[in-house]
């Protein structure tokens, strides 16, 4: 697997993650237990913050910038002019 797709598959995750505790903690749910190791902190304590901090315009042009990224731009097709249909 590329470096890109580890990095994209662990940030979805724990963005994933996050969203899930943070639900859980307006509703007085219980949490999920926090993560253990080098690769959990630093996704859960610094990532996920920087990440929900940054604008959209910055956020949309990482992504965009990532090889393999699955956004694509995507051009209007061609409209061919009809008469009504009376």
């Amino acid at each position: 697997m590329s470096f890109s797709r580890v990095i994209r598959a662990n940030a979805e995750h724990y963005l994933l993650r996050d969203a899930q505790d943070e639900v859980a903690r307006r509703y007085g749910v219980a949490t999920l237990p926090p993560g253990r190791g080098a690769r959990e902190w630093f996704f859960s304590k610094v990532f996920t913050p920087a990440y929900r901090h940054l604008p959209w315009a910055v956020r949309s042009s990482v992504i965009r910038a990532m090889p393999g990224s699955h956004r694509r731009e995507w051009h209007p097709r061609e409209r061919k002019t009809r008469p009504p249909a009376v």
